[in-house]
């Protein structure tokens, strides 16, 4: 973050009277309140839950505003940036272990659940008193043909490219951050902004797809254990590349402003991190998800 001047090293900052975690409790609290009211069929659930977002989203805009206005006044040393690191290293794990539980839940449907129902391994009275005429194969929306029949995605059209693009945006940003340490402001926006655009062309493309499964090959969340794990997948990576363009738009226009220098820039290190992270799991779902 922009800095010109050391704090002094042996005062470790704390803000003092902070009003925004009590707001971010509050909103949490209201988002997920509304959210479990709207899935038992309440219908006031759902205006409570957008009021938690609208919440939420007002916090982390006034949260992360003072964050900003405090690193610009220099209030932060060496200490505060490894805080900050070890931060954002321990919620990029967080979010891996998000991910790992619905790699798990794909991995231990397609060899385990689905064979044993086929009548392998252990499943073999539940195949002869249950589903007898019922043959093991992937993708599959199991004996019940839960969502009936549908068609999956192949993996060379859009998913490919959509694998080239945020390859293409990995090195992007790669390239901007090298652009900020070497003082070059104009090329900075630039490939900064090719990695938005990139993210947006990506989101772009999935919508697109999304909207060929569930009208042309009747693949819906609904489709058994492919379709839910399919879409619960795909589905939360695209929200996280939403979040990342919306991060990465954040910084473009901090660089801009002129907010960081060469040495002091950990707000775009961390959003770089974020979108590595992306990239990283979108080509685990490539090959795990598309491919085979």
């Amino acid at each position: 973050m922009a800095q010109s001047q050391t704090p002094d090293a042996n005062v470790y900052f704390v803000p003092h009277g902070s009003r925004w975690p009590i707001f971010g409790s509050v909103a949490m609290f209201t988002t997920m309140f509304g959210a479990a009211n709207w899935v038992n069929d309440h219908e006031w659930g759902r205006s409570v839950f957008f009021t938690g977002i609208v919440l939420m989203i007002g916090t982390l805009f006034g949260w992360f505003g003072d964050v900003i206005r405090e690193s610009l006044r220099k209030s932060y040393n060496s200490q505060v940036d490894i805080s900050f690191r070890m931060g954002m290293l321990w919620f990029i794990f967080s979010e891996v272990m998000f991910f790992a539980a619905f790699f798990g839940a794909l991995f231990y449907a397609r060899n385990f659940s689905v064979p044993w129902l086929g009548g392998a391994g252990h499943g073999g009275m539940t195949n002869d008193v249950l589903w007898s005429q019922y043959s093991a194969a992937w993708p599959t929306n199991g004996p019940g043909n839960v969502g009936g029949a549908f068609q999956t995605i192949a993996p060379w059209g859009i998913p490919l490219l959509n694998t080239m693009i945020l390859l293409t945006s990995g090195m992007t940003v790669t390239i901007a951050h090298h652009m900020l340490r070497a003082g070059r402001r104009g090329q900075l926006l630039l490939w900064l902004g090719a990695t938005v655009l990139l993210g947006a062309c990506f989101l772009g493309f999935q919508a697109h797809e999304y909207i060929e499964a569930y009208t042309e090959k009747h693949l819906t969340l609904g489709s058994g254990i492919y379709g839910s794990t399919f879409f619960m997948l795909t589905g939360f990576h695209g929200l996280h590349v939403t979040l990342g363009a919306i991060m990465l738009s954040v910084i473009w226009l901090r660089c801009l402003r002129g907010h960081f220098d060469k040495e002091h820039h950990f707000a775009f290190e961390a959003v770089a991190w974020y979108w590595h992270f992306v990239d990283v799991v979108w080509l685990g779902l490539f090959v795990f998800v598309y491919v085979l």
